[in-house]
Formats: structure tokens, sequence, C-alpha cells
């Protein structure tokens, strides 16, 4: 469950909504994770691409990726974590050593992989660890994976970048070879479009897409 604080002046309303939390969940876990040296590359599909990134709620990555110029589609699921064939019950708990993450199918010929990395970085806070927003524990935390040399080297170029200009801070995103995605049940897809009036979605979900959509408009579909 996640709880979402509303202040009123005289009322503090907690409104609750069935979302990505879990209330037993602990925070800065440390999980074992699949680093093998060799990453999976997927293959092309219809001229299309793959690519995978966990940042916090895939509810809320789903929307953001799918608003992109050249994202035929953006599905949610789990990566990162060693236990076959995880759910959401058994991920949330933050034991399965996955994340929340997405598949996101792209054009490369309408938008790049090294652009993909922009959305992804340029729509969470890149500092916080296990979480994203009100989302805390492993399960949240951020990873980009990378399927091949060139991938690692453009992610790890931009995170260079990044720090450079974070002071003391770091970026907080785990960088992994790709190794298998998950997809999730078939209600945690689309949740955004199919569920507009859900109080996550209202209060963090949205929120969170027009941040983006007001510091990358250029990268975004017309009827966006």
């Amino acid at each position: 469950m996640k709880k979402i604080v509303l202040l009123y002046p005289v009322v503090l309303l907690f409104v609750l909504s069935a979302s990505c939390q879990n209330n037993s969940q602990q925070k800065n876990i440390k999980q074992e994770t699949s680093k093998q040296e060799t990453p999976l590359q997927t293959k092309e599909e219809n001229g299309l691409h793959k690519a995978y990134f966990a940042s916090g709620c895939f509810w809320c990555v789903e929307a953001i990726f799918e608003s992109i110029y050249g994202v035929q589609e953006a599905i949610s699921g789990y990566s990162g974590g060693t236990v076959e064939k995880p759910t959401y019950e058994a991920s949330n708990t933050g034991k399965t050593g996955h994340a929340e993450a997405n598949e996101i199918i792209y054009d490369p010929n309408l938008v790049s992989f090294s652009t993909l990395v922009d959305v992804y970085f340029g729509s969470q806070n890149i500092t916080q660890v296990n979480g994203q927003g009100p989302d805390n524990g492993s399960q949240y935390r951020s990873i980009i994976f990378y399927q091949n040399e060139e991938e690692k080297q453009i992610i790890e170029s931009k995170i260079a970048t990044l720090n450079a200009n974070l002071g003391d801070d770091r970026v907080a995103a785990e960088v992994l070879p790709f190794q298998k995605f998950w997809i999730a049940e078939a209600y945690h897809q689309n949740y955004k479009r199919n569920n507009p009036t859900n109080a996550y979605i209202q209060n963090v979900s949205i929120p969170r897409l027009n941040r983006f959509k007001s510091k990358f408009p250029q990268l975004l579909k017309e009827n966006n």
C-alpha cells in the first residue's frame, strides 16, 4: 500500500491506494543481484530495439517513456534479481533482489539509446537511494541496464558528467548487465491509462510525468 499525505487546514488526510509499496519492506537493504560479466543482448524485432530501466514505481516510468516520440511501448515488470518468476507480492517484500523495471520497445531510427538514457535520468531524483519520491525500498531502487559495451559506455559517460555537477552527491543508479526481464501481472500494464482516478496516479504519477514533460517538450509525441 502506498500512503499519500495531503494537508488541509485542520485535517491531515491520508489517502491509501493499492500501489507500489508494502508496509513491511525494509529500507536501504543491499540486495544480491545477477552481475554476470556478459550481458544478454536482446534480438531486434521488426526494426525495434529494447532497453531496460528501473526508477521507482513502474507505473510512473511506463507513462513517462510512452510519452516519448519513437517509443512504441513500455512494459512493466521486474529485473535485477535472482529469483525466478517473481510476483508483485514477492518483489514487494524487498527479498527477491528484483526492482520494479520497464522494458522499453523503441525505434532506433526515431530515438536513440543515448536519448532514452537522458529521459531516464531527467525524469527522476538521481541521488535518491533505494527509491523514488514516496516509494522506498530496494524494490524501488534505480538501475540502468546495458546489453553491450557501447550502451555501457554511454551510461557511464553520462553518469560521470552528472556526478561532476553534483558536488558531494553521486548518482544513485546501479549500472548492471541485462540478464532477464519478467513481465508483471496484467493489471499493472498501462496502469495510468486504465486507472486515471487512482489516488497514487493522481498524486504521484501524473505530477512526475508533468515535471518531465516540462523539461523535455521536444521529445514528446504530438498527442502528448
